[in-house]
């Protein structure tokens, strides 16, 4: 059996080779012929046995390949063609207690996955993984946007950009995004995380990356018995940066929807006491500022209600936020209101205004303890008619408590862990069987298991707005909104929770701002995908804002597709998105610190008709440090041989929602705008 193979990408540009060198099995990856992908090697290390990456010969191999269309129940696009060329090389040692082991490469158009399988055999049953020895061997890579792991606060950092070489520390993040000097974008992530450890990646020599599992508190990587199948490594490949946010080879790299009928789990958005409770208006805890009180609640709701706003999350409802209670989990209940909130009357009250109220369950990391609760609270929610709910891991370390049979502390796991991810698939099937959708804040990151499980379906995991009503952290930079959409979120969407209208409160937070202009936060409802997509700021500010919050209210979060118009990753990105309900299109783009002028062909549109674009710009010497709030609203006519002209003030943006004209758009004072 020969020991070298070679599968193409489809459309024959993309090259992946396995071989074996000495035994010792390696891959490569060519680009448009050249390389890409340096040999790098592949195996597994365990603990108390032989390493499984050395000594092999091929044992078979086989070609396939794949070609299909499936629908998104939601998503940024409808419909997501699946094409892709395989190769399994099976694999067994030459020793005189030979182990096998299978590695499958799926080759797109788009990038690349390849995983390992560990069938079922008498020379390996249980396991300790010391480490996977999966090798990223790069050629020249000119920078890397990347996030420390292993730190406080976890994944909410701000992004480096260096070279490659220039990481200081041990780990990054995935998804880890690079440009390479010949100018092509690539961005290394896993798909399909389960029953596995989250991987990091570690610099090492040559421009090369290392697999760095997270690790039990025992140092183990990953525990199990065979089988065991890990997850994707991902690579996705782009000639643009923009290319990288349209692919959905993550999300193909997952197996296909388990729940059947998903029609009740319903995109859509929500307001909340939350930004309140950041400011210091309210607190979380019983209190005489307590934000969580029946009467709060029924304002929110009877503003909700006013405005066709479909939910309400309520945080602090439940017992156990006394105190410090980051440090404090396993005090919290998850079925015990506190005495001046009657769920069940604000509950029915909702649903008497055609509202629903998503439920709260924050963890501070004590997840047994959440385990213990999770089938008599998702009952409780059920009953109440609450099928969505925000679940919460804030801890000032990335580290969760687990206790034995007696409460004993036994160890503190890593957020990234086999340990919670274990945990966090538990919960979602244990929502989907209650008909449950989830929000989840301080997760283990996104690999795409939204395509199996659709009730998954938005989470936090970059740092997020709070971060801009904070008293202890500086706001985030002009520059965070336009990374996040080429490296967070290639991941999965984010619950950044947009939409602030008074972006400057110097009676509660005196340190802090949004460091953007308004037409930036409209603009974020575009950019930063979410199904769930919160209308973060209080109810008082957005009627005195009531101009502006008409787009929050108009702007949908559900698309049937999704196309950006340019971008460079940490400085501009504009992307458009058509609604899956209507023949309407959103525009969004922001800028970082500087202000420029973008074009915005609209070649998308229908031939056959004229549109309204409502222009949400930032208005005459509009500036985020030092007049923020300028912003002109316009409507012109257009069609799809018009060019829109964006000019965007430093920090700023620009909302455009694009819709079919009808008659009475047609008067004399509005201009048809073409190129």
């Amino acid at each position: 059996m020969r020991s070298r193979w070679v599968v193409f990408s489809p459309d024959g540009c993309i090259q992946a080779e396995f071989f074996l060198k000495n035994g010792i099995p390696y891959y490569s990856v060519n680009y448009c012929h050249a390389p890409l992908i340096r040999h790098s090697k592949l195996g597994l290390t365990f603990e108390h046995a032989e390493p499984l990456n050395r000594n092999f010969r091929v044992a078979g191999g086989k070609y396939d390949s794949f070609d299909e269309t499936w629908t998104q129940p939601w998503g940024e696009v409808k419909e997501i063609r699946n094409h892709y060329n395989e190769l399994r090389v099976e694999l067994e040692e030459t020793t005189p207690s030979p182990r096998r082991m299978s590695i499958i490469f799926r080759v797109y158009n788009d990038g690349l996955g390849f995983r390992y399988e560990l069938p079922e055999q008498d020379n390996l049953s249980y396991f300790e993984i010391k480490s996977e020895d999966t090798e990223f061997a790069l050629t020249d890579v000119d920078q890397a946007w990347w996030m420390p792991a292993y730190q406080k606060m976890y994944t909410e950092l701000l992004y480096n950009v260096t070279p490659l070489q220039s990481i200081p520390y041990r780990a990054v993040h995935t998804p880890l995004t690079m440009k390479m000097a010949d100018g092509l974008y690539i961005s290394i992530h896993e798909a399909d995380l389960s029953g596995y450890s989250s991987m990091t990646l570690m610099p090492t020599q040559n421009n090369t990356l290392a697999i760095d599992l997270i690790p039990w508190s025992d140092g183990v990587k990953v525990k199990g018995f065979t089988p065991l199948t890990t997850p994707w490594r991902t690579i996705q490949i782009a000639d643009k940066p923009g290319d990288l946010i349209t692919s959905y080879l993550i999300l193909n790299l997952n197996e296909p929807n388990r729940l059947g009928d998903v029609s009740w789990v319903q995109p859509g958005k929500y307001i909340g006491i939350w930004w309140g409770m950041h400011l210091g208006i309210y607190t979380w805890s019983y209190g005489p500022k307590h934000g969580a009180t029946t009467e709060n609640a029924k304002r929110y709701i009877d503003f909700a209600a006013k405005y066709g706003i479909p939910m309400v999350v309520i945080e602090g409802w439940n017992i156990g936020w006394e105190n410090d209670w980051t440090k404090h989990g396993e005090q919290f209940s998850f079925t015990t209101p506190y005495p001046d909130y009657d769920i069940v009357e604000v509950t029915s009250y909702a649903a008497s205004k055609g509202v629903k109220i998503i439920g709260h369950m924050e963890t501070a990391g004590a997840i047994q303890n959440l385990e213990r609760q999770m089938e008599a609270a998702f009952t409780l929610f059920k009953k109440l008619g609450i099928d969505v709910v925000k679940t919460g891991y804030v801890s000032h370390d990335p580290a969760l408590k687990r206790f034995d049979d007696q409460g004993n502390l036994l160890s503190m796991e890593w957020l990234g862990g086999q340990y919670n991810v274990d945990h966090h698939r538990k919960v979602i099937e244990t929502a989907a069987r209650y008909k449950i959708s989830l929000i989840a804040h301080e997760p283990v990151k996104d690999t795409g298991e939204r395509r199996t499980y659709p009730n998954m379906m938005t989470r936090e995991g970059a740092r997020g707005q709070e971060f801009d009503a904070s008293a202890e952290y500086v706001g985030n930079p002009p520059d965070h909104t336009t990374i996040i959409p080429f490296t967070r979120m290639l991941a999965g969407p984010f619950d950044y929770t947009p939409g602030i209208v008074r972006l400057i409160y110097k009676e509660f937070r005196p340190g802090n701002r949004v460091r953007g202009t308004l037409a930036k936060q409209l603009a974020l409802y575009v950019v930063l995908y979410s199904p769930l997509q919160m209308a973060a700021d209080l109810p008082e500010n957005y009627e005195q804002q009531r101009a502006a919050f008409q787009f929050i209210l108009d702007v949908p979060t559900d698309w049937q597709d999704t196309k950006v118009l340019g971008g460079e990753i940490g400085d501009y990105v504009t992307i458009v998105r058509k609604d899956r309900n209507s023949e309407e299109w959103y525009l969004g783009s922001i800028t970082d610190e500087h202000g420029r002028t973008l074009a915005a062909p609209l070649a998308f549109l229908d031939p056959d008709k004229t549109y309204v674009a409502e222009i949400y710009a930032d208005g005459p010497h509009a500036d985020w440090r030092i007049n923020p709030y300028p912003m002109t609203i316009s409507k012109v006519l257009v069609d799809r041989s018009t060019t829109l002209q964006l000019n965007l003030a430093p920090g700023g943006g620009q909302a455009i929602r694009i819709r079919p004209a009808a008659a009475e758009d047609l008067p004399n004072d509005v201009i048809l705008l073409r190129k």
